[in-house]
């Protein structure tokens, strides 16, 4: 909506400009007209090209109000003018006439309206002054300047005068209102963008302190039952929550809230795993290999839990006791814009006949639902001596909601 509201105010700026350009030009043309025949003793083509023109553009002008369509209204103009202005010039003195500055200002509204236009007027203006001054070095002229001797120099003085205030007193003056206005809309839009990030980063640590307290009662609640397979089962839970909750506290902490990096939130992850449930000492060593990835938040989180699945398993199921054992996690890009994560241990492993769809296993169940939410697919490495998986899966796009 604020993109859309940017648009908007441009167009309307635009717009504005076109349509003052083109009242004053079709007021100063009239004007010119009658001075030219009642004070400048011209009555040869130049006065009826004014009175032409700031008719025509009136009328140009006007119809804007129905069709609304801007862009034909600036072309309307621009070819009336281009046409008005080239045989003024060439009956006022050619190459030479102080009128041919006009011609100038065709190309500033060209760019003013689209960089295409600007670069269509600008090489039309400059074949046609090409033209005007092979004309006025022919021996053949088929003009001849119109304008008495004793009306050259105020006739140089008016166009001059037109030219100078309508680029400075119309181009200049709106075009530095409309910078000062975008600057202004581009400032409120950067006050709000800082604000939403202040609340965002606010929603990502009351998350994260909620989901601690969830972590709290299923410990509270682990510790009040004496069933050891419940109490396994609340600490489990207990370690899927703080895995969500380490991503949003990373959120938090970083200054980049849309991605984290994954590698140091891997790292934590896997240690906090070892260490709630092998214990502070543990003979496990970890074999973390991940470039600098940075992901969203949407994949972050399920990614997160299919290794804490996964590093779970391992810890209890495939190396058991207090044995030595090592935890592998790597994680590269592959050459399709995706992600390849192998993940695994060489403890004990499980049969090949054991799968997800005949296992009661509910971690080897979500680690398959896991790969699913990320779009991904997900296979056992047989040839290694343990458990270890191979997923396939790309960064899910985030769903970016429209601000009112």
């Amino acid at each position: 909506m604020e993109k859309t509201k940017l648009l908007e105010d441009r167009l309307n700026d635009r717009a504005r400009l076109v349509l003052k350009v083109n009242y004053f030009t079709s007021i100063c043309s009239l004007i010119f007209a009658a001075i030219c025949i009642f004070a400048l003793d011209i009555t040869i083509v130049i006065p009826y090209v004014f009175l032409a023109f700031g008719i025509l553009n009136l009328l140009n002008t006007v119809l804007y109000k129905f069709h609304n369509k801007l862009t034909l209204t600036y072309n309307i103009v621009s070819i009336m003018t281009l046409a008005g202005a080239t045989t003024i010039t060439l009956y006022s003195g050619g190459i030479n006439s102080p009128f041919i500055f006009v011609l100038a200002l065709i190309v500033v509204a060209g760019y003013i309206t689209t960089k295409a236009y600007g670069a269509i007027y600008l090489n039309l203006n400059l074949l046609i002054i090409l033209l005007i001054y092979s004309q006025s070095i022919a021996d053949f002229s088929f003009v001849t300047n119109v304008v008495p001797e004793q009306s050259k120099n105020l006739f140089a003085l008016l166009s001059v005068l037109f030219s100078v205030y309508l680029l400075g007193g119309v181009f200049g003056k709106n075009l530095l209102n409309a910078h000062h206005n975008l600057y202004k809309t581009k400032a409120e839009l950067e006050g709000k963008i800082v604000e939403k990030e202040t609340l965002l980063k606010e929603v990502h640590h009351r998350v994260k302190n909620n989901l601690q307290t969830v972590s709290s009662l299923l410990s509270m609640q682990a510790r009040n039952t004496e069933d050891s397979v419940v109490k396994s089962l609340f600490k489990s839970s207990q370690n899927r929550v703080i895995s969500m909750a380490m991503v949003h506290e990373m959120l938090y902490m970083r200054e980049d809230i849309s991605k984290i990096e994954y590698r140091s939130y891997v790292q934590d992850l896997a240690e906090y795993l070892i260490r709630s449930i092998k214990g502070t000492s543990s003979n496990i060593t970890l074999d973390i290999d991940i470039p600098d990835v940075k992901l969203n938040i949407d994949t972050a989180i399920p990614l997160g839990l299919l290794i804490n699945e996964a590093v779970t398993n391992a810890l209890k199921y495939g190396i058991v006791d207090d044995r030595k054992g090592e935890i592998f996690i790597k994680l590269r890009k592959d050459e399709n814009e995706g992600y390849l994560l192998n993940i695994g241990d060489n403890g004990h492993g499980f049969s090949e006949t054991i799968t997800y769809k005949n296992s009661k296993s509910l971690g080897l169940k979500l680690i398959h639902n896991l790969a699913r939410q990320l779009r991904g697919s997900i296979m056992r490495d047989l040839t290694k001596k343990g458990t270890h998986y191979i997923v396939k899966f790309k960064e899910i796009q985030e769903q970016i909601p429209s601000v009112a």
